[in-house]
Order: C-alpha cells, then sequence, then structure tokens
C-alpha cells in the first residue's frame, strides 16, 4: 500500500521510514507545523510535578535554561511516545499514562497531594481535554502554560493532489483530531470528495474518526487504543489481508 502520512515533522519521517520497513510505501504531508514559544520566563518554583500531554511539549523544553530544573521533577507523560522523548531529555522520574488524558488525571489524583505544591501542564494552544478544569475539583492548583503552537496547512501540495487523482493512495495516516479535521477541510477545498472516500483512513481514536464527518461515509479503521503501535498493526494486517 501507498499510505499518506499527515503527522507533523519530525515524526512524519520517522514513521516513513518504519512504513518502509514494514514494506509499505508513504507519501508524507503533514498538515500542521509546530513552532516553540520562549519558556525562560517561566518559573518552577513551588511545582511539584509536570504533565506532558504531546511530545512537543516535552520538545519546547529543549536547549532551555528551564530544562535542567525540570527534569527533577516528576513528569506524567500522556502515553509512551512521550514518554520516551522525556526520558531521552533526561528526565529522571518519568509516569507513562495508557494514552489518554483522562485516564491521566485519574492516575495523578491517586498518587499526588494538591497540598504539595503546583502542577505545571506543558500544553500546545489547542486543547483537547482541559487537564486545568479536570484537576481542580480534586483540589489541585494548575498552571498551563502553552510552550508550543501548531499552524495548520492551507493547501495540499501539487504532488499529493496528483497522487490522490491518479489513485496512487490507498491510505491516510490520521493520529490527531486536529489533523483529521484540517484534512477534511482540505479534502473539500480541494473537491477530492469522492476520490478520498474508499481510501482507507487509518484513525488513532473515535475522537479522530469523528473529524471525517464533513466528507460523509469515508472508509475508516480505528485503533481499538490510542497508540501509534495500534494503527501500525492494522495496517499491517490490512495489508496482509490484501496481499499488498
Amino acid at each position: 500500500m501507498r499510505l499518506l502520512i499527515t503527522r507533523p515533522e519530525p515524526d512524519a519521517l520517522k514513521l516513513q521510514a518504519v512504513l518502509e520497513d514494514m514494506g509499505q510505501e508513504a507519501t508524507v504531508e503533514p498538515l500542521l507545523s509546530v513552532s516553540f514559544e520562549d519558556v525562560s520566563r517561566l518559573e518552577l518554583d513551588g511545582v511539584q510535578a509536570l504533565i506532558a500531554t504531546s511530545r512537543n511539549g516535552v520538545r519546547a523544553l529543549r536547549s532551555t535554561p528551564l530544562l535542567p530544573r525540570a527534569r527533577t521533577l516528576p513528569l506524567f507523560a500522556v502515553g509512551a511516545a512521550t514518554a520516551v522523548e522525556a526520558r531521552a531529555l533526561g528526565f529522571e522520574m518519568v509516569v507513562a499514562g495508557a494514552g489518554t488524558a483522562r485516564e491521566l488525571v485519574t492516575h495523578i489524583v491517586s498518587v499526588l497531594d494538591p497540598a504539595a505544591g503546583l502542577i505545571a501542564h506543558l500544553a500546545g494552544d489547542t486543547l483537547a481535554v482541559n487537564l486545568k478544569a479536570e484537576l481542580e475539583p480534586h483540589g489541585f492548583r494548575v498552571l498551563e502554560w502553552v510552550v508550543y503552537r501548531m499552524q495548520a496547512a492551507t493547501s495540499f501540495t501539487d504532488d499529493v493532489v496528483e497522487q490522490l487523482g491518479m489513485g496512487e493512495i490507498d491510505g491516510v495516516i490520521l493520529l490527531s483530531a486536529r489533523t483529521a479535521a484540517v484534512y477534511a477541510k482540505l479534502v473539500r477545498a480541494h473537491q477530492l470528495q469522492e476520490i478520498v472516500r474508499p481510501l482507507l483512513h487509518f484513525c488513532l481514536s473515535p475522537a479522530v474518526a469523528r473529524r471525517l464527518a464533513p466528507l460523509g461515509q469515508v472508509a475508516q479503521i480505528t485503533a481499538q487504543a490510542p497508540k501509534l503501535e495500534e494503527v501500525l498493526a492494522l495496517i499491517e494486517e490490512t495489508a496482509a489481508k490484501s496481499g499488498d
């Protein structure tokens, strides 16, 4: 199969390499690009723990004066990939969640004491779950720090429009609700609805799949758990069934 990778760089190229090792082909078309905020003015005094719901939240601290102090604090990561990123940056205590922010909230409430200090959420400019609102009823005081921003693509590249038009794309990988929303918007802008409906859309979660609703009935396969490994397993299973 030839798959369209829609995730931002640098993760898009890493995913392309993984797919090619699996024997698949891939076209990289990032639909979101990341920019990092200046975090030098942020203060960790009184903070007992950090939360990262994306690898970009951790990456925002790279090569900043904040990193040495941040490494000494417990970091609650939404999933395994974010946890790996944190450990690579030298975080000493990383707690990996099951892949969703709400499950992470449950774990935080069970192990942290609100009286021990603040919690700082290393957040993006768009929140899938408002952790501040989820944690404050349990007595926690949460600092919501926007440390990175995502900018949506305004069009598909000419190469991707051509590949879609020529029937050279067999499937689309969608790993976030925002990416799926951008994808649906661009499909409509390029008037490609009829072309993409039969394509297999590999979605990380039901929330991602729901963002495809503006396209009508599109072929989609949703991972049972919101993990990249689950999406890759679906791709491998689908390719095996089709003989690709």
